[in-house]
């Protein structure tokens, strides 16, 4: 595989900031191997991950060779950087796990088979600090980086207000410490990370040029904000997460269908491979009818489809009709429980027991106790004005009752009431 310089492509994505010089220059060299840091904050990594996974990707595309980095070290510390106090620091038997799960995370993303050429590998920096005592660190490493040094930076400066405790304080010699490690033992001559970052990383240059490394460079993207000034990568739930057990692939696409049209343009270069003269026609095309959202299903379809799978991606879309398109009862009973929970994860829900269906349960009763409207005589309103959807069908007979015949996986009644209020009914 050729190695070339795509910066200008990751410029015109919106993937960089700042950036070294001679970077370019290196890149149209060789082969180059890049590594960026990931925190073993939790078993699953999250969407604000997913930009320096594919940084990295694009890395390995091209030619050259990434390796991801999962800060054992620095997670038992916590980085100040962006924080107002300081971080629960972590332990050895956490760590390992949480560096196990964004192994197999990675594996989706990078090549890490034996034997290719820019082959990705995962690394620990507590493999290497692990056995370094507190004398030595301070003589072979601390000595290079001034305290004048190490206060100009922004990360530092911010938290001083707030306090800031030595040990945070030393966060940016041991980041810096892995660069120049790495460059000795891998030959690594590159480092990324957010725009956050910027003041660890050029303390690795620092560091690795005093220390005797090879010349290296670094680079850093933006730190991604939505439109609205919310936290990119936030719902009401909390993170949006990778692994499809916390975050559900339905959840997941349609964290991306619901971007705002400023958002979507911006999303769709970074998230996404697609050619830029594409994206560029597409967005020319979503301008044109911004109604169809074009841009948000192309982009939900993509990044879906990346992280999950194909399969995902159309249960997705299938669950999308279901709830906000014109799925039919068919839809409903092809559906696995599994996957009618997750369709229904969000709506209201109420239990019945099962032997009630015995005899049959009139559909007027259950509305009401179901508490899906207030009463029985407003129940018969709604039924006779067709109303009310039993497994997307619609119900106009005020004297329906439910059986066991009607449940879906034997245990389950989906109501619409209009066009959008859904409740789960469970049979146990």
């Amino acid at each position: 595989m050729m190695h070339k310089n795509f910066i200008p492509e990751l410029k015109q994505r919106g993937l960089i900031q700042d950036i070294t010089p001679g970077l370019e220059e290196q890149l149209s060299k060789e082969s180059t191997s890049i590594y960026i840091g990931f925190d073993p904050t939790a078993e699953s990594l999250h969407i604000g991950s997913l930009i320096p996974i594919i940084l990295l990707m694009h890395f390995q595309k091209n030619g050259h060779k990434p390796i991801a980095l999962v800060g054992g070290a620095t997670g038992m510390i916590g980085d100040p950087t962006g924080k107002s106090a300081e971080r629960n620091l972590l332990n050895e038997e956490s760590i390992k796990k949480y560096e196990k799960g964004i192994k197999n995370q990675l594996n989706r993303f990078l090549n890490f088979e034996n034997g290719a050429k820019n082959e990705a590998s995962l690394v620990n920096n507590y493999d290497w600090f692990k056995d370094f005592s507190f004398l030595n660190f301070i003589r072979d490493a601390g000595k290079h980086i001034t305290v004048n040094y190490m206060l100009a930076k922004d990360s530092v400066q911010k938290r001083l207000g707030y306090g800031l405790s030595f040990t945070e304080f030393s966060y940016q010699v041991i980041q810096g410490y892995d660069f120049y490690y790495l460059n000795k033992n891998k030959n690594v001559k590159v480092q990324a990370g957010g725009a956050d970052q910027w003041g660890n990383i050029t303390t690795g240059v620092e560091m690795t040029r005093k220390m005797g490394g090879t010349e290296v460079f670094a680079f850093t993207c933006p730190l991604l904000t939505k439109s609205d000034g919310g936290k990119f990568g936030k719902t009401e739930g909390g993170n949006v997460w990778l692994d499809p057990n916390l975050t559900s692939p339905y959840s997941f696409y349609q964290f991306w269908l619901n971007s705002s049209d400023e958002d979507a343009k911006k999303y769709i270069k970074i998230f996404t491979f697609l050619d830029l003269d594409k994206i560029e026609e597409l967005i020319q095309l979503h301008d044109e009818a911004p109604h169809l959202r074009k841009l948000q299903h192309t982009l939900a379809n993509e990044v879906t489809r990346l992280v999950h799978s194909e399969e995902d991606l159309q249960f997705a879309i299938k669950a999308s009709n279901i709830l906000f398109g014109k799925a039919t009862n068919e839809d409903l009973l092809s559906l696995s429980e599994k996957q009618i929970l997750e369709v229904m994860s969000g709506v209201p829900q109420a239990n019945f027991e099962k032997e009630r269906l015995n005899e049959g349960l009139p559909l007027i009763d259950l509305l009401a106790e179901a508490q899906i409207q207030n009463s029985k005589g407003a129940s018969r309103k709604i039924v006779q004005s067709g109303g009310i959807q039993i497994n997307k069908v619609k119900q106009t007979d005020i004297n329906r009752v439910i059986t066991k015949a009607d449940l879906l996986d034997e245990k389950y009644l989906i109501i619409q009431r209009g066009r959008r209020n859904y409740h789960l009914i469970i049979f146990e």
